[in-house]
């Protein structure tokens, strides 16, 4: 039998706290798969099974659902995050084209299914949850400097926000009804492309009613 020193318990410790990690975001990138492909009634035993690990891995992690679909859109927001920051320090760099950026952003951002996430949101979570406001208030300061820099440069036109890049890329990656989730990215980014060119400079017409905020968005859903 193994005697256990003082130096072989500190070796592992490390092992084991990265094991632990790796498990966590394994159930977190089960969980948003599923959540995607069957809604967020999923069993956990699918989401364990998918992830690899045992059910009481997932509960050791997550203590219950609303946990762990709090997290997985935490995951989510900071992927997009992360895409949003990126296109931005690139449409910062000299001979850059800030709309490129916007473009490149907003298909990168598709791929993370935004809008299939959403009813997590809206009826099951609390929208205002330190994290998640936390969250969503750095991306909307991202994607206001990219934004920004496209505008400077007029090839975005003024007449649009953060809220309205939002709103497409959320309706435009919720499955239709009667539709599966797969197979749909053509379809998703041919849509957007669409959605894009609208945005460009000069404006083809006049749109009703104002540029829409992330702010005003929260507005409307908490007083429908």
């Amino acid at each position: 039998m193994e005697t256990i020193t003082a130096g072989t318990a500190q070796r592992r410790a490390p092992r084991t706290r990265s094991d632990a990690l790796r498990n966590r975001e394994r159930i977190v990138a089960a969980a948003r798969e599923m959540f995607v492909e069957h809604g967020p009634e999923v069993p956990f035993d699918e989401i364990a099974r998918r992830a690899g690990v045992g059910n009481a891995t997932v509960y050791r992690h997550f203590a219950d659902r609303t946990e762990l679909m709090r997290h997985v859109v935490l995951s989510v927001l900071d992927h997009v995050l992360h895409l949003a920051e990126r296109a931005s320090t690139a449409a910062d760099a000299p001979g850059a084209d800030p709309f490129a950026e916007l473009r490149r952003f907003v298909h990168a951002a598709a791929d993370e299914r935004i809008g299939a996430l959403c009813p997590l949101l809206t009826a099951h979570l609390d929208k205002d949850h330190m994290e998640l406001s936390a969250a969503r208030g750095r991306l909307e300061t991202a994607l206001e400097g990219l934004m920004a820099r496209a505008r400077a440069t007029r090839q975005l036109r003024a007449d649009v926000a953060v809220g309205d890049l939002m709103v497409a890329l959320s309706q435009l990656t919720r499955p239709l009804p009667g539709t599966a989730c797969q197979g749909i990215d053509p379809f998703v980014h041919r849509h957007l492309q669409l959605f894009l060119d609208g945005l460009t400079e000069p404006a083809r017409s006049t749109l009703p009613g104002t540029a829409v905020t992330l702010e005003a968005l929260r507005c409307k859903r908490a007083h429908p």
